[in-house]
């Protein structure tokens, strides 16, 4: 497949409407990848860091950076896909809970995410927005599909808060939200989904908190994110050697909302930074993605949940 119909087709949102669409296309993106490319541009400052740089058809444009430790490569495709699959069939077996598991978990979610938005950095700059629009969009369905697989009820939309003056109800307020976790009318998980916390993680914390004084009840709130991080220019011309990254979370807003407003229920990350697992509150509160698949969100089903109207 060429470069032009790969981006035509990650374009489109309506192509990824099940698990097995993200995997058809990661494959046909990865087998490209594998001979096509201009040149692969190892990061200066953490070298597990790739960019790809496409060819003339690609406009010599140069993707995001890409984690090679998590990154399946094109011979790896047939492998991935199959074990991912079967993987989501029994995810609550006694015997699947496994390190090998749990690391085909995070490095497959990662492949089917960063295939679509380094086929989109192709695209012309003048398009930047859209496709950044449309990889969050496929983010948001690709977790959604995982835990409708998986057998979690899970929806998108807005949440009609009822409230309560002098016990009695008087109105409602309306609430968007990327992920409602529910049983029936029941609320019982608030999710964020972004393919990074830049500019957002704020407004995640914030929710919690007006929920809770809201409804009186503590809801659970999780946000999940692909990865935090964004390229940099190192020097002052771009070259080979002068492309390296940034995180991009704010390590200080995050411990301040969290001691000072309210905690998370979780926080999870495909591909986490390491002051994630090291710093005090960061290492507490934040966790790989496969915590929240194979344990959490099992865990957090069980709480008390909310009695609110899911508009259609």
């Amino acid at each position: 497949m060429t470069l032009q119909r790969l981006v035509e087709h990650a374009a489109d949102k309506q192509r990824f409407q099940k698990i097995e669409d993200y995997i058809e296309f990661a494959r046909a993106f990865l087998d490209y990848a594998g001979g096509n490319l201009q040149a692969v541009i190892v990061s200066c400052n953490e070298p597990h860091y790739n960019f790809w740089q496409f060819k003339k058809e690609g406009s010599h444009n140069i993707t995001r950076p890409i984690n090679s430790n998590l990154m399946f490569h094109a011979a790896e495709s047939d492998q991935f896909a199959r074990h991912f699959t079967d993987l989501l069939g029994h995810i609550r077996a006694a015997d699947s809970d496994t390190a090998a598991n749990r690391e085909c978990l995070n490095r497959s979610i990662y492949t089917l995410q960063q295939c679509i938005g380094a086929a989109l950095d192709a695209l012309p700059s003048n398009r930047s927005n859209t496709a950044r629009k449309i990889n969050g969009d496929l983010f948001e369905r690709l977790i959604s599909l995982l835990l409708t697989r998986i057998g979690v009820d899970c929806t998108t939309g807005t949440v009609k808060v009822p409230i309560k003056v002098d016990g009695q109800v008087e109105f409602a307020m309306s609430y968007q939200h990327d992920l409602i976790i529910k049983y029936g009318e029941w609320v019982k998980i608030i999710g964020s989904v972004k393919t990074s916390s830049k500019d957002r993680l704020d407004k995640i914390f914030v929710d919690k908190f007006l929920l809770a004084k809201l409804t009186g009840k503590d809801v659970p709130h999780v946000a999940i994110f692909l990865n935090d991080v964004q390229r940099k220019i190192v020097g002052k011309k771009a070259s080979p050697r002068g492309y390296g990254v940034n995180s991009t979370f704010l390590p200080g807003h995050f411990k301040g909302y969290t001691v000072k407003l309210n905690p998370l229920d979780g926080v999870y990350y495909c591909d986490i930074r390491p002051n994630m697992r090291t710093e005090p509150i960061l290492r507490d509160h934040i966790k790989t993605l496969d915590h929240f698949i194979f344990g959490d969100v099992w865990e957090l089903l069980g709480r008390e949940a909310i009695v609110a109207q899911i508009e259609k």
